[in-house]
């Protein structure tokens, strides 16, 4: 071979490998968990396990991306005549996220879960919370959530009105990419209790409640709250992302109560790509497009009465 030749070809071998192409390796493949919450609400409300479903639908085309759906609560198995957390199922995984009733019945509080997820977060899996899946008591659960994802809803601190945020403009991050502005009438959750100085926080979804949204009636308690109307005119965060000290990320989702308003491509995109963010994927280009039916959405909901 000409002697000018060789120090090519050696570059040439040495890009091809960087990229897998030499020995047909790729980036390493990914795993995420999908946890939906056991039947709540009135039909078309709380419909976690169709709205997992969706995600999992949605994101079926992702190279090197495994997402698995745990239906209608924890994953579990069979143990003689017993039925037990199965933590085989977290093994392996990139990121988990749960959508599901919160407060004291919050599935990641029950039992030695708590522990579980630090466990997780330690080895840098990303977690995320969606709708009454970011509300927990405060104190040691509270504590838990500014160490998974940097902010959570406190009862009687945080408010759950209904109504119709226009999320005008949208940061530059990766999350947002390919996101539109858009507005959807839902029960979204704001003044969140954030980790001090909302360190490792950014917020994704922001909008501006007006008097009447704060004088409320919120969906429970009541209210109205001395401290929602005293900050008037504040903008308010009801999606953010974390960047965590053990090197992690999470996320939290406050709106989703509305089953229907998955239909909003905007909506599904911003919280999709905020999956694929917290496993440490790369994000398409124009963020995840997601080709649904309206026979998707009807699938999958829980049986209510």
């Amino acid at each position: 071979m000409n002697s000018l030749l060789k120090p090519l070809l050696w570059i040439a071998l040495a890009m091809l490998a960087a990229t897998g192409c030499v020995t047909g390796q790729t980036s390493a493949p990914k795993k995420v968990l999908l946890i939906a919450g056991k039947p709540s609400h009135p039909p078309g409300m709380h419909e976690f396990r169709a709205g997992m479903m969706l995600f999992q639908k949605s994101l079926e085309n992702i190279p090197g991306l495994t997402v698995l759906v745990a239906s209608n609560g924890w994953p579990t198995r069979m143990e003689g005549d017993k039925r037990v957390d199965d933590p085989t199922a977290f093994e392996g995984v990139d990121a988990v996220v749960i959508y599901a009733d919160g407060g004291g019945g919050h599935p990641a509080l029950q039992g030695n879960r708590t522990q579980l997820f630090d466990a997780l977060a330690r080895k840098g899996v990303g977690l995320g919370f969606a709708h009454y899946g970011v509300e927990v008591p405060k104190g040691e659960p509270g504590e838990a959530m500014h160490r998974w994802v940097g902010g959570y809803y406190e009862h009687l601190f945080s408010v759950n009105p209904m109504w119709k945020p226009e999320f005008k403009t949208l940061p530059k991050h990766a999350v947002t990419e390919g996101v539109k502005p858009f507005a959807t009438h839902d029960e979204w959750y704001f003044n969140m209790r954030w980790v001090p100085g909302q360190k490792g926080v950014t917020p994704i979804l922001v909008a501006t409640a007006d008097e009447k949204v704060r004088r409320g009636p919120y969906v429970y308690p009541r209210g109205p709250y001395d401290h929602i109307i005293a900050d008037a005119g504040r903008a308010e965060t009801m999606m953010w992302v974390c960047e965590r000290e053990d090197g992690g990320r999470g996320f939290g989702f406050t709106g989703g109560h509305t089953h229907n308003n998955w239909t909003d491509a905007n909506q599904r995109k911003v919280l999709l790509n905020a999956v694929l963010w917290i496993a440490r994927m790369k994000i398409p280009a124009g963020g995840v497009e997601s080709s649904l039916t309206e026979a998707d959405f009807i699938a999958n909901q829980d049986p209510k009465k």
